[in-house]
């Protein structure tokens, strides 16, 4: 089945969307564009160049673009979090599943209004979580699924990077609170949490900002979270060093299992078997492991996914009911440091939908 969707978000990460992410799956007829919003009206140009949409079916408000095209079966949501509720709301209205980025919300408190508003209208949403569907990122979670390396015993993972001057990150995110938690944080600590196969128990989180960092809010961190399933992970992550290690896309992870040690660094896989007590070896001398082949990767993959459960599939692994988990992280990351206490994330996010209130 063809599924019409509307565009919600053309300037910036929306004019990616309309250039890359959608065209494929449109190519492949699963989706038709049917309308685009963005507000600001020189962006809409991504929509007509790219998706092949009319300048009429172009608009800069959601709802009228919502109540023109009422054949339409879901929307995207590609602008800023703190815009998504008030979009997710529009698209409840008119009856419309949803596909955003990420995150769900600016925070864990309109995260949880929007879950819980989506659940209610019987509709379905998805959050494309792009990094934890990269080639690199599923085959290792693959590897260690199998358990073809034994079970897993812990991770540990770096994101280091030197961004340190103003500007060298986007503007924006040398202004903000807490910027490595939430626009890197969010990404990884979601993989990870993934890769480790169960909901984190507690967190213990420690940022800061150094002062040759041109921030105004914390942009280094270390982080460590225990799992309900007893697994550990700790996560190094860095803007602000003298050398990029593993930036964007090129994540170092280190699986240890109990029959092998797996190095994922900069989109390569190697495995070091257990060979016995004080076997001493470096990295880049192990056996190499073939990233795993498939048509899509990452966003691409996501829509898919999105696709086939409006087609009555299985549920997308990151539907907004589980994402809740992610977001869940990088608030209780941002709390344990100001803090300086151990979060229990569960019971964060069982306190935080106690909290909420959604109208009738």
């Amino acid at each position: 089945m063809t599924y019409r969707m509307i565009q919600v978000g053309t300037g910036g990460r929306g004019g990616t969307w309309c250039s890359q992410i959608l065209p494929p799956v449109v190519e492949d007829g699963r989706i038709e564009p049917v309308a685009a919003v963005d507000v600001d009206a020189d962006a809409l140009t991504n929509a007509t160049e790219h998706l092949g949409l009319d300048e009429s079916d172009c608009y800069t408000d959601v709802e009228e673009a919502f109540a023109t095209h009422p054949e339409a079966d879901f929307c995207t949501v590609v602008v800023p979090p703190w815009a998504h509720e008030d979009v997710v709301d529009a698209a409840i209205e008119h009856d419309l599943h949803v596909l955003s980025e990420k995150p769900i919300a600016d925070t864990l408190e309109a995260s949880v209004r929007i879950a819980e508003k989506v659940d209610r209208a019987g509709l379905k949403m998805g959050v494309t979580m792009s990094h934890r569907f990269d080639r690199d990122k599923t085959t290792l979670r693959r590897q260690i699924e199998s358990e073809e390396h034994g079970p897993l015993d812990y991770l540990s993972a770096r994101f280091t990077c030197a961004k340190r001057q103003y500007g060298s990150w986007g503007a924006f995110r040398h202004d903000m609170a807490d910027p490595l938690l939430i626009e890197g944080g969010v990404h990884q600590l979601d993989f990870l949490a993934d890769m480790a196969g169960e909901r984190c128990a507690t967190l213990y989180a420690d940022t800061w900002q150094p002062e040759w960092a041109e921030y105004d809010g914390d942009c280094q961190a270390l982080v460590e979270l225990r799992m309900e399933n007893g697994r550990r992970i700790q996560w190094e992550g860095a803007k602000a060093n003298a050398v990029t290690l593993n930036c964007w896309g090129e994540d170092y992870v280190r699986a240890e299992c109990r029959d092998a040690t797996l190095v994922l660094d900069a989109r390569e896989l190697e495995s070091f078997p257990y060979k016995g007590d004080d076997v001493h070896v470096s990295e880049g001398e192990g056996t190499q492991i073939p990233l795993d082949e498939q048509e899509s990767w990452s966003d691409v993959w996501l829509v898919e996914q999105f696709v086939d459960w409006l087609d009555g599939g299985p549920e997308m692994a990151t539907n907004v009911e589980d994402n809740l988990q992610s977001v869940a992280l990088v608030e209780a990351a941002m709390r344990s440091s100001r803090n300086g206490e151990v979060v229990d994330v569960q019971d964060l996010l069982a306190e935080t939908r106690q909290s909420v209130q959604i109208g009738e």
